[in-house]
């Protein structure tokens, strides 16, 4: 059954994207906050595909920590699927990701016009100024930037080295950092045709402090807590 519900979300993930993908584009000449609003609709419509035809569903626990401005996100990556929810659960916001999801046909398009942060990794200090450029920029429209700091997926357990792009945005803007944690790896896995029903624990932290700070230190206790959850949620 598994591998039956799997493969129906997946038709599915194929049926949909490309009339939604013409949706985006047609939504191009609109201001970004409005298209934002119109291509997110995608996430909820392939959400919703996967709470009925794979089970998956989940709860958050902190929501009471979200502050009231435009903020940076520091979150463990372990899977597809909360760069799906996070549309959902925080106020509009733009990931910072490696230019190359752009180049990806149809999805690639609706993700261009929602103006992420879009880096070449390679560029090593030219790519953090970018961030802190158009990241400025972007919480000065009035959105949440996401990062995840360990730049890739990580499976439930391991970790990589956090990267200070995330915390060199919040150093430079004085912008809030709010931490997560979640599990979503335990169902949707990296690299993973099936997925798993269960319920995805998303958990945010009290927002940390950016002004006075280096991003050395942002980014180790955004780290230290981050990593403190996981080993209760991946349990």
């Amino acid at each position: 059954m598994i591998l039956l519900r799997s493969a129906l979300f997946w038709l599915a993930l194929l049926l949909f994207t490309p009339p939604y993908a013409v949706l985006a584009l047609a939504s191009a000449p609109l201001p970004r906050m409005a298209r934002y609003r119109v291509i997110s609709g995608w996430s909820r419509l392939m959400l919703w595909c996967l709470r009925g035809l794979c089970g998956i569903r989940w709860q958050v626990e902190g929501r009471e920590h979200l502050p009231s401005k435009p903020s940076v996100i520091l979150s463990k990556h372990q899977s597809a699927w909360e760069t799906l929810a996070f549309q959902q659960i925080f106020p509009p916001q733009v990931h910072v990701l490696k230019r190359e999801l752009l180049w990806i046909p149809f999805f690639g398009w609706g993700l261009a016009l929602m103006s992420p942060i879009a880096i070449n990794r390679g560029r090593g200090m030219a790519a953090l100024r970018q961030v802190a450029r158009r990241g400025k920029q972007r919480l000065e429209q009035g959105f949440w930037v996401v990062v995840f700091p360990e730049g890739t997926r990580v499976a439930p357990g391991s970790t990589r080295k956090y990267q200070p792009g995330g915390a060199w945005l919040a150093a430079h803007t004085g912008a809030l950092v709010v931490p997560v944690a979640h599990n979503a790896g335990r169902f949707w896995p990296r690299n993973s045709f099936l997925k798993y029903p269960g319920k995805v624990r998303v958990r945010i932290g009290p927002p940390i402090e950016s002004a006075g700070r280096d991003p050395e230190t942002i980014n180790a206790m955004a780290e230290q807590w981050i990593e403190t959850q996981q080993k209760t949620l991946d349990s």
